[in-house]
């Protein structure tokens, strides 16, 4: 077993092209109600469901329903992936609209969906914690498969449902709404939003870690572990690796003024 599945990873294969995906652009001014951002989730199910409930008991002082912008990375590293994508699959109650944008980590489990011979790549990345929580390991995974994508994918389909497909296909990748821009990773320095690619926008460290944006642009973004939410100039950071350190950062912006909730 351990030698099929070696050379099958040594296989590898082509990334497959895909659209582009969606933008959303809310205008000038600033919202008059609360934005709430969620740092990267990796399957800490218990962490999200924490978070959520931090920014309705916030939420409940102001007359207007806030919004909650989710960075992306539902999948990988930690235990509850599929947990996690079915409880955002569904629509949010009343009391919290929310909006989840595309992390690297949810393209790249979305990618070896549609062609499973990107196993490798995508095993190595944290995706056997995302396949153990759909009740399967690698090897059985490769073993009843015997290394064909086309059977993997069958197999795949049997337990991934359909609409956790469909959440991930339908995630947008930037979310602009007065000065601020919402995104997973970042943004090319001096890049105009429009010519941002979406391979940035979820992918990105440098130079946008030591630049910022240098856009009249303030992007608040996950992708990057730090200890703490980090400001930085035009840009805060809110991956405080949820995975390992068991705390989800949740941003909140109310008024221009930006603060940990």
């Amino acid at each position: 077993m351990k030698s099929l599945l070696q050379r099958f990873f040594r296989q590898g294969g082509p990334t497959q092209a895909t659209p582009p995906r969606r933008r959303f652009t809310l205008g000038q001014p600033g919202p008059a109600y609360p934005l709430y951002a969620v740092g990267d989730v990796h399957g800490c199910l218990d962490q999200l469901l924490d978070a959520e409930r931090r920014i309705r008991d916030d939420a409940r002082q102001y007359e207007r329903k806030g919004l909650t912008i989710l960075l992306g990375d539902y999948v990988d590293r930690g235990p509850r992936s599929a947990a996690v994508l079915e409880h955002l699959a569904r629509p949010s109650d009343p009391t919290l609209r929310r909006v989840p944008l595309c992390g690297n980590h949810d393209d790249v489990f979305l990618q070896f969906l549609r062609d499973p011979s990107q196993i490798d790549r995508w095993l190595e990345f944290g995706g056997r914690q995302t396949l153990l929580s759909y009740g399967m390991d690698a090897e059985h995974l490769v073993s009843r498969s015997g290394g064909d994508p086309a059977l993997m994918r069958t197999i795949l389909k049997d337990i991934v449902p359909a609409h956790h497909i469909e959440f991930l296909e339908s995630l947008p990748v930037l979310l602009a709404i007065g000065d601020y821009v919402f995104v997973h990773a970042g943004l090319r320095p001096e890049v105009p939003m429009e010519e941002q690619r979406d391979e940035d926008l979820m992918w990105i460290r440098q130079p946008f870690l030591s630049k910022g944006p240098m856009l009249p642009k303030i992007v608040i973004h996950g992708h990057t572990p730090v200890d703490k939410p980090q400001f930085s100039s035009g840009r805060i950071g809110i991956d405080t690796g949820a995975y390992y350190s068991g705390h989800l950062a949740v941003l909140k912006i109310i008024d221009g003024k930006a603060s940990i909730l």
